[in-house]
Formats: structure tokens, C-alpha cells, sequence
């Protein structure tokens, strides 16, 4: 199901040959480029909010500034223009992401000269919108990028080591921006920041431009049309988009309540920080670089399998840890396991979903498949708060494992009818 037409026979990788993959510069370029997709994200989230809050904006309108991240969402409406139009010099995505980075250093530059109270809110709004939009540019960019710029057999992997770079930039611009401010100022931590967003340019430069495919678009026609009609065109293309939207369903569930039961098991606010950075960003971390050596190793297939269904039982921790209570230990084990499980899956999933996207038009489709991804965190999320109320924190993350099935449920189908070769052990040895 994948848009290319050919693809290299899988091979089982050595241990030697993973660590060079590892250790290549085409994972280092994956790392470093998550950096500079994660960076801005918080700078017009949570970060945005204490600024406004020590502005003394009410409650309300920092609420409404939420509606800043739309462009993350809409980013595939002018994702078709990446595809069609090359830059000159650097090339179609290079070029494209130094004016992007760029543009967003100078947005978060122009931000920290805003005013946030309430009688500047239009501009401050404005800004923020900005930057936002050219983060969400940047996304679409980078992500085609790393699709055309690694192979099938690495995309795991390099998806892994890109997550990972965008928990590190989003720990440096949400924790390490508030303790910057709080020491400084908020205008002088967004400068600092667009510093930094500036200095991602450099890795853009010495990166080298990934081979324009055959077939790209030729008209702003072809840049919208052809991606979608390629894709739905495809044999199981609904059934995949079933799975993007089940895989990862539970895990969502669960976590947007995680909070409100900590707090209801009588965790303090310290107690659930210090856990929950000690413990889970480090799971995280540690669970995507290992799921990303681990699909190299066993193929997608079983990894989709594997992960998923460790990330489905490590959902029964928070049942378990109801039943427990109040308990440190308990609560950093439960943590550290959903946390890495679910760094796990993240890996397999980015990775799947780079694989069902053809080289000819890796922006558009990418745009729409990981704005699908956000789906059930938005909508499906919504009522959690209600089926927790009514059904007692036990039942609940209960559900949250039980609905999870159907998506392991649909592995077999979409990764047959996707071209993601099974686990590299089932396939027959290529020449070396």
C-alpha cells in the first residue's frame, strides 16, 4: 500500500550493521531536526500562558489562546505547496526549512517584544499565531525530510531519534524556558529561544538535500489532487486510516486523565513533578531509542505487534495503582512503564505511518496521516473526564485497555496490505 512502486528486499541487519545505523549522520540529522520541531510548540502553549498569567490576563482569554495551535492541525491545507514548489539553491526541503527556521526565529524575536496584558492581547495573538504557523510549516518539512532522507529499514529508528529530539526541545523551551524567566524575563528567554531556533539552521545546511523521486507534481493541480487520489486509490487505504485512529486509542484515554487521578489519590503536586520528570521523560526517552534499534532488528510487524500490546497492559498499572493508593514507588514503577511502553509504540507508529507515504508527495500525505494522529487526542479524549466520574478510576483505565484491541486487531491487515515487510527474521536473506 505504500505510493512507491519498488522496494529493496528486507534483510536481517547484524548488531554491527544496527550500531552504524544508529551511529549514522542520517539519525543524528533525525535528532537534531526533532529539536527544532519540538522547540517552538510550548513557546505558544504553556509557556505563553504563564506570561500571560503574569500579565494578569484573565482566565478566559488565555483559555482562548488555544486556538493558536490550529495551524497544527490545518497544516495539511498548504502542505501540498512543499511538494510543488522548490526553492532555489538548497533544494526542495532543505530550502524550505532554512526559510521556515529562519522566519520562526524572527517570529519568537518580534513575540518577546509584545505587551501581555490585557489591552495588547490582539498583538500578542497575533504573534503567537505566526509562530505557529511557520512551526507547523516546519513540521510538514521535516517530517517529508526524514521520509525521503531515510530508507524503509531506518525509518523506525530515525522516527524514534526524532521524537526523542522533539521531548528534549520541548523540555528546553516548557521547563527550561519557565526557569529562564523566572531568573530573566519572559521577553529575554524568547529571544534566547529564537536564538537557538536560529543556530538549527546550521544542521539544515550540512544536511544533504534527499533525491527528488519521479513523478513529483508539476502543478499546484498535481500537488493537491494526485496525493489523495494516490492514496485512496490504494487497496485497505480506510482500513489503515482505521488503524492510525485505534493504535494508540487507549493510551490517549488513559493518559489525558492521568492527572486529576494522582491528585485524587492525595499525590502532591511535588510528588507527581518530580515522578513524573525523573521517572517518565527518561522512560520515554529510553522506550523510542530502543524501540527504534528493536524494529530495525525484528521488522515492523512484530514491533507494531510487541509495542502495542505492551503499551495496551501497561494501561492495567493505573488499576492497579488505585487499588494501591497513595504510594511512591508504586507510582514512579507505573509511570516508568506506561511511559517507556508508550515510547515504544510512538516509534512503530511514526515509523508506520512515514512507510505509507510515497515519495512523490511525502508533505501532503504525511500533513494529513499525522493530523488524523490527532484526532483522538482531541475528540476522543473529550468525554474522559465523564466515563471516569461515572465508571470509578478502576473501570475506567480498565476500558482504556480493553479498547485498545481493535487496533491490534487490524496489524496483520494493514502491514500486509501496506508493504511493511514482516519482522526481518521471515524474510529471505538478501546478497550482502
Amino acid at each position: 500500500m505504500t505510493g512507491d512502486n519498488a522496494r529493496s528486499p528486507a534483510v536481517r541487519l547484524t548488531w554491527r550493521e544496527t550500531l552504524l545505523a544508529m551511529l549514522s549522520a542520517r539519525m543524528l540529522i533525525a535528532l537534531l531536526m526533532g529539536f527544532a520541531a519540538g522547540l517552538p510548540l510550548l513557546l505558544t502553549g504553556s509557556v505563553l500562558q504563564a506570561w500571560l498569567t503574569d500579565g494578569r490576563v484573565n482566565l478566559t482569554d488565555i483559555g482562548l489562546f488555544a486556538l493558536v495551535g490550529l495551524p497544527y492541525t490545518l497544516k495539511f491545507l498548504w502542505a501540498p505547496l512543499f511538494d510543488r514548489y522548490a526553492l532555489p539553491r538548497f533544494g526542495r526541503r532543505r530550502g524550505w526549512l532554512i526559510v521556515m527556521q529562519l522566519a520562526l526565529a524572527a517570529a519568537l524575536g518580534a513575540l518577546s517584544l509584545a505587551q501581555p496584558t490585557p489591552d495588547h492581547l490582539l498583538w500578542i495573538s497575533a504573534g503567537a499565531l505566526i509562530v505557529a504557523f511557520f512551526s507547523a510549516s516546519q513540521d510538514i518539512v521535516i517530517d517529508a525530510y526524514r521520509r525521503e532522507s531515510l530508507s524503509d529499514d531506518e525509518l523506525g529508528l530515525g522516527s524514534a531519534l526524532y521524537v526523542n529530539g522533539y521531548r528534549i526541545g520541548m523540555l528546553l523551551a516548557g521547563g527550561g524556558g519557565l526557569i529562564i524567566a523566572d531568573h530573566t524575563s519572559f521577553a529575554f528567554m524568547y529571544q534566547l529561544m529564537a536564538a537557538c531556533m536560529a543556530a538549527c539552521v546550521i544542521v539544515t545546511f550540512y544536511a544533504p538535500e534527499p533525491v527528488l523521486v519521479k513523478g513529483a507534481p508539476t502543478t499546484l493541480t498535481e500537488a493537491f489532487i494526485l496525493p489523495l487520489r494516490d492514496y485512496i486509490e490504494r487497496e485497505g487505504a480506510w482500513l489503515a486510516l482505521a488503524f492510525i485512529l485505534l493504535y494508540k486509542i487507549g493510551d490517549t484515554m488513559a493518559s489525558a486523565m492521568t492527572t486529576p487521578f494522582y491528585l485524587e489519590l492525595g499525590y502532591s503536586k511535588t510528588e507527581i513533578g518530580a515522578v513524573v520528570k525523573l521517572f517518565g521523560f527518561w522512560a520515554t526517552i529510553a522506550g523510542g531509542t530502543i524501540g527504534g534499534i528493536l524494529i530495525m532488528r525484528i521488522g515492523m510487524r512484530r514491533a507494531l505487534w510487541a509495542f502495542g500490546l505492551g503499551q495496551m497492559l501497561s494501561t492495567l498499572g493505573f488499576v492497579a495503582l488505585a487499588y494501591i493508593g497513595h504510594d511512591n514507588l508504586a507510582l514512579a514503577a507505573v509511570i516508568a512503564i506506561e511511559n517507556f511502553t508508550g515510547g515504544l509504540g510512538t516509534a512503530a507508529f511514526v515509523g508506520f505511518m512515514g512507510a505509507l507515504t510515497n515519495r512523490r508527495f511525502t508533505a501532503t500525505q504525511y500533513a494529513l496521516l499525522s493530523s488524523l494522529m490527532g484526532v483522538p487526542r482531541v475528540l476522543l479524549s473529550a468525554p474522559t473526564g465523564w466515563l471516569a466520574l461515572t465508571m470509578g478510576w478502576p473501570a475506567f483505565f480498565a476500558l482504556c485497555t480493553v479498547i485498545a484491541i481493535p487496533g491490534l486487531m487490524l496489524i496483520r491487515a494493514v502491514t500486509k496490505l501496506s508493504d511493511v515487510p514482516p519482522a526481518h527474521a521471515e524474510a529471505q536473506p538478501g546478497p550482502k
